[in-house]
């Protein structure tokens, strides 16, 4: 509306200049364009107003835009991040749940084994007499059974050759030894530390070693046990459960040990062996 007023105006003006007019028109007309002009100037520097603000807007339109790319940006990253995390803890998770499988397994292989040992104690030191008792003592130690035999008991002094008494308590251990034919089953001989030379026993090394085949042959020949089962060792006199400065002591030390234990393979087997994925 403003552009046609000045149209006008201009248009009026050229009529009154191109013909007479009084000085009274003459200096109305003048007021008027002067007027008209400062309209224009009004009008041209709102348009200059206006078009800043619209440069100011389209340039934060434009970083609003930006801003909103790199913010998906960040948020796609966020969720591959996220779909990625989550996956680790589901492997980690599933790692977990094989582990505990496998310590479950491990766990109820040593509690039927803890548990067979002490039914084999029970029953064997059951089968003896209280006379019997007195030179056989029974244990169990992180999960393996000991059977300590007294040395008077089983051999005379100085000598590896089984006396009569003693093959009534071996049959009764070699019973239970072949109730549990999963157990293997280690003879181990100790003796005290008195120096021994004899005709074929050269020192105590010798005396334990053939205390201990005496016994394991006995096992075998007398009372049938699998020869495949059965070990012999000789300790000597460096594996002392006592005091040797004393005639007690060394009776305690002078002894042969059965050991029956479960069957190491088997165990070994058992913890090289991966928990079963479950389907």
């Amino acid at each position: 509306m403003k552009i046609s007023k000045v149209l006008t105006l201009v248009a009026v003006a050229s009529v009154v200049l191109g013909g007479c007019v009084s000085n009274k028109k003459y200096a109305l007309l003048q007021s008027q364009y002067g007027e008209t002009r400062e309209n224009l100037i009004e009008c041209n520097a709102e348009t200059r107003n206006l078009q800043s603000q619209l440069d100011a807007a389209l340039k934060s339109n434009d970083e609003l835009r930006q801003g909103m790319a790199s913010l998906k940006g960040t948020l796609d990253k966020s969720l591959d991040q996220s779909s990625q995390s989550s996956a680790n803890i589901a492997k980690l998770v599933d790692e977990i749940n094989a582990s505990n499988k496998y310590i479950k397994q491990l766990v109820d292989a040593k509690s039927k084994s803890d548990s067979l040992n002490i039914a084999l104690t029970n029953k064997l030191t059951r089968s003896l007499s209280t006379d019997e008792l007195k030179d056989v003592d029974v244990k169990v130690l992180k999960g393996v059974v000991y059977i300590s035999l007294a040395d008077n008991m089983l051999f005379k002094s100085g000598s590896y050759e089984i006396s009569d008494r003693a093959m009534e308590t071996l049959s009764k251990i070699a019973k239970i030894i072949k109730d549990y034919s999963d157990y293997d089953v280690l003879v181990e001989g100790n003796t005290d530390n008195v120096p021994i030379s004899r005709t074929n026993i050269r020192n105590n090394w010798d005396l334990s070693a053939l205390r201990a085949s005496s016994v394991v042959q006995c096992l075998q020949d007398d009372f049938g046990i699998n020869p495949s089962r059965l070990s012999a060792a000789g300790r000597g006199e460096y594996n002392p459960i006592a005091d040797n400065d004393t005639e007690v002591g060394k009776q305690r030390n002078r002894r042969t040990e059965i050991i029956i234990t479960p069957k190491l393979d088997e165990f070994l087997d058992l913890i090289d062996q991966a928990p079963a994925e479950e389907e």
